[in-house]
């Protein structure tokens, strides 16, 4: 069964800037680029969770945000997707710590990283 550390060793060869959060083994912030929020992994078996808060929610009619949440998550992603906690849209991923692979974390974290550059302007307008 795969753990932290094999996060880790994949992390590691991805050339992926991370440093370890707190006191909690398997807890992780993911550097990006500079103008890009830092992803939160959190290896909790079974799955390793990854999530990135976007933008907080401002505005008086958040229905056009909403819409284009969900069609970025019907058109855009497949490894993740938009959600609301509070008042806050975060992008989020669940996979199984099990039989993660390699390519699966490579493939989610370059799916991250796309949708924050692409998306992340256009939702940060909504939301206001």
């Amino acid at each position: 069964m795969r753990t932290e550390k094999d996060v880790e060793a994949y992390l590691l060869r991805l050339h992926r800037r991370f440093q370890p959060m707190g006191d909690s083994p398997g807890t992780y912030l993911l550097e990006m680029a500079p103008e890009l929020p830092g992803i939160a992994i959190r290896v909790n078996a079974p799955l390793v969770l990854l999530r990135v808060d976007v933008v907080d929610v401002k505005t008086k009619d958040p229905l056009p945000l909403f819409r284009k949440l969900l069609e970025f998550n019907s058109k855009s992603l497949v490894f993740s997707s938009y959600g609301l906690d509070g008042d806050r849209v975060a992008l989020s991923s669940a996979l199984e710590l099990e039989n993660l692979d390699f390519n699966e974390l490579q493939a989610t974290l370059d799916e991250f990283e796309l949708a924050l550059a692409q998306q992340t302007p256009q939702i940060r307008e909504l939301a206001q």
